[in-house]
């Protein structure tokens, strides 16, 4: 994680940002939660655990600017808020996972296969486009929910 932290610092810095203690401390809550899709009320509030003073713009404008740098991404679960998941591994692309979203407890499940390669393909051929990103989300009841019938 230290090294991640590093080349994130060293990336701001090229671009004349700086990883300031505030930004560093999102980053890690980012980094340490992977996979779960945190508002950015549940990373203020994982921040304020080490820093009781950092305030919900802060962290906000911390999210904003590491989403501009495409170290993360905003995604809308339909749910009305944007919800953060750490960007890609160096030279992956990121666009090769989908999210099932559970419409009953809000549960949020990766699928990491591309689902839509073959339409996007047949997209770029037919209308001259080219697909630089794409994202699908399925919304149904998930096993534990569907189960507690």
């Amino acid at each position: 994680m230290d090294k991640v932290i590093s080349d994130i610092g060293e990336k701001l810095k090229a671009r004349e940002s700086k990883l300031t203690t505030r930004r560093e401390l999102t980053l890690k809550v980012l980094l340490e939660n992977k996979g779960k899709h945190l508002s950015a009320e549940e990373v203020y509030n994982l921040v304020k655990k080490e820093a009781p003073d950092v305030g919900l713009a802060t962290v906000y404008r911390a999210l904003e600017l590491f989403q501009e740098f495409g170290l993360i991404h905003a995604i809308d679960f339909g749910d009305g808020r944007k919800r953060y998941e750490f960007g890609t591994e160096e030279g992956k692309d990121h666009h090769h996972h989908h999210h099932l979203i559970c419409i009953k407890c809000g549960s949020i499940i990766e699928v990491n296969e591309d689902l839509l390669e073959e339409l996007e393909n047949r997209v770029s051929v037919k209308h001259d486009f080219t697909v630089t990103d794409h994202q699908l989300k399925i919304f149904g009841i998930c096993k534990q929910c569907g189960a507690a019938k």
